[in-house]
């Protein structure tokens, strides 16, 4: 059996996010990109709801953001992973949060982490 990756790259969002006084006066961009390893069984139909849809870790991603102020890029990443991670189906996440110009001179700054479902490490 092979693999099979379900991303979304460089989704754009304005969050409430960071430590700062300055950072909490204002919704900042975030820059968020995601890769689920998910199961490679053959589609069976050509139909949605035999894959994992692309669309959920953006569902996910957004509600996270409009749950609140979250202090750190770290903790939304985390929090996102767990909740692609609880999909029927995802095998591994990949997720990449970019703060543009959090660093002057800097393109950006973020955190990437990787998470296994805990299913798969048994």
């Amino acid at each position: 059996m092979g693999r099979r990756h379900i991303f979304v790259r460089e989704l754009e969002l304005d969050a409430s996010i960071g430590v700062l006084e300055a950072e909490r006066a204002r919704p900042q961009r975030l820059v968020v990109s995601v890769t689920l390893e998910v199961d490679d069984a053959p589609v069976a139909s050509d139909r949605i709801d035999q894959v994992v849809d692309y669309r959920r870790p953006v569902e996910h991603a957004r509600a996270l953001v409009a749950a609140g102020h979250i202090d750190l890029v770290e903790t939304l990443a985390d929090r996102l992973a767990a909740a692609c991670l609880a999909e029927p189906g995802v095998r591994n996440v990949l997720i990449r949060i970019e703060k543009p110009g959090a660093i002057p001179g800097a393109a950006a700054a973020g955190v990437e982490l990787f998470r296994e479902s805990p299913a798969m490490l048994k």
